[in-house]
């Protein structure tokens, strides 16, 4: 009977991905190539990342957010907020202008002072534009003095670019400039949540590709944060050659962009590129033991030795299985992932002891 479950969750997976990305309803992934010069670059800053990141070093630059008050009652407060993204110049450059202010939703209770709470950035899976999904993660979590902050990603939402469509991003160097722009500003945030609002405690989650981003961030903070990926791959090669993804890929105009022959190379190329948002690669967290991932049993997006090469690389992490597939989890499994937001959180030491 599991076993029938489990393939009907699998099967589920492909039948939305087939919907989705096998009909015309919308445009590929990477329609315009791979990104020229801008795909170079990207490649060299992230090889040029590691060595750094190897000390844990990279110091995070302090942003300040101007907020604006949503709603307020006598328990909690939702404020949005803008910030200038702290990308250097020359990553600045390569982002398109509608992704170069942040913004940001910030959930609060108010029984408490921040010293005695933490906080914990939500990044954004694939297709998640806006605040609403990530606040009704994080509300019920009000009640256990955990606050929610919820970045909007560049090229989603407000930030995205006029001639993308939905989340299928135009060239394959928009998906690192992504990827890096979204780390650099979760860190970013997590500075301002310790230095300047004070909290106890912080953490960083994320679903699917939010996940991916959320290991990264919590890779390289310097100090220990409690670090939950759900559904997430151990690098985005997975999501895009082995996965579902593969056939929401635009793999002609990719060769094409190339001027090779065959769509093996290709591959093989896009194996290459993506190779630089391999999680194994990056340091293991300061407190390792704060890691928890939440993965599917029966997910047709995300193989299971994806998952379990990321556990294996960071030795005293923890993972997590719930029954069914993508879609359905991220339907039906909040409370595990709210769960694992708890215990990764109950994991670290207070910077203060609370009184």
């Amino acid at each position: 009977m599991a076993t029938k479950l489990g393939m009907l969750h699998y099967v589920l997976d492909h039948v939305y991905g087939a919907f989705m990305h096998r009909t015309k309803i919308s445009p590929q992934f990477f329609s315009r190539g791979w990104g020229g010069k801008q795909l170079e670059l990207l490649e060299r800053m992230i090889n040029q990342l590691f060595p750094e990141a190897a000390g844990q070093n990279w110091r995070p630059i302090l942003v300040r957010p101007t907020w604006k008050t949503v709603w307020e009652s006598k328990s909690a407060c939702l404020r949005e907020g803008v910030f200038r993204t702290p990308c250097d110049e020359q990553l600045l450059s390569a982002l398109p202008p509608e992704s170069h202010t942040a913004r940001v939703a910030f959930l609060v209770p108010k029984s408490v002072p921040p010293q005695r709470m933490a906080c914990v950035v939500h990044l954004a899976g694939t297709g998640d534009h806006s605040f609403e999904r990530r606040l009704r993660l994080g509300g019920p979590l009000l009640k256990e003095n955990i606050a929610t902050m919820v970045l909007e990603s560049p090229f989603y939402g407000q930030r995205r670019p006029m001639l993308q469509h939905g989340a299928k991003l135009l060239c394959v160097s928009d998906l690192l400039l992504l990827g890096k722009a979204t780390i650099e500003e979760a860190r970013s945030l997590l500075h301002w949540l310790d230095s300047e609002e004070g909290f106890g405690k912080m953490g960083v989650c994320g679903l699917s590709m939010g996940g991916v981003h959320a290991a990264m961030v919590g890779s390289l903070y310097p100090t220990p944060v409690a670090t939950l990926p759900f559904l997430s791959p151990h690098s985005a090669t997975v999501a895009f050659c082995e996965g579902i993804l593969q056939h929401a890929t635009a793999w002609e105009a990719l060769r094409k962009d190339l001027a090779v022959m065959t769509l093996e190379e290709v591959r093989e190329r896009m194996r290459n590129v993506l190779s630089l948002t391999d999680v194994t690669r990056f340091p293991i967290p300061k407190n390792p033991d704060a890691v928890i991932f939440v993965s599917a049993t029966d997910d047709g997006y995300i193989p299971k030795h994806s998952v379990l090469e990321l556990q294996k690389a960071w030795p005293g992490s923890e993972v997590r299985w719930v029954t069914g597939g993508h879609v359905s989890s991220f339907l039906l499994h909040n409370g595990e992932f709210r769960r694992a937001i708890v215990d990764g959180l109950g994991r670290l030491e207070w910077k203060e002891s609370p009184l």
